[in-house]
């Protein structure tokens, strides 16, 4: 059809652009969180090469839920807890650098104590917790 974007006419209706299943598939095969760099050198062999396109694909999939920012470490993690609704909680080894999810809704619910008694309306709440993974913390016994 004259005026449409022929890459998008290949996509099937409903189906997510490859460079953002890329991302997401390279998020969720590495146990530690990924700058936007380190997921371009990874794509690159597969003709990303374009920081821009590796940080519209972040963004999709943090707007949908699938992936995360960590403000700690400006790094990004596929998410592991798909139902929490903008809500996250992680453990961050400073060991090894290995992230996990958890869910944690009294922390959560403390928040939204807090915010209703303060009148502040919460939009998204990540929680990071950062110290040593049992095995690092075995590395690290005398």
């Amino acid at each position: 059809m004259p005026g449409e974007n022929p890459r998008m006419s290949k996509r099937k209706a409903g189906s997510r652009p490859p460079t953002q299943q890329q991302v997401f598939e390279t998020l969720a095969a590495c146990p530690r969180p990924l700058s936007a760099y380190q997921i371009l050198d990874r794509l690159r062999p597969h003709g990303v090469t374009a920081p821009p396109t590796v940080y519209r694909a972040l963004e999709r999939l943090i707007a949908e839920g699938r992936a995360h920012r960590l403000e700690s470490c400006n790094a990004f993690v596929a998410c592991a807890h798909p139902a929490h609704a903008g809500r996250a909680a992680f453990a961050i080894c400073d060991g090894c650098g290995s992230v996990t999810e958890f869910e944690t809704g009294e922390a959560f619910a403390a928040l939204d104590g807090w915010a209703a008694a303060q009148s502040f309306r919460t939009l998204r709440a990540s929680i990071e917790v950062s110290g040593l993974c049992a095995g690092c913390q075995v590395e690290a016994s005398p």
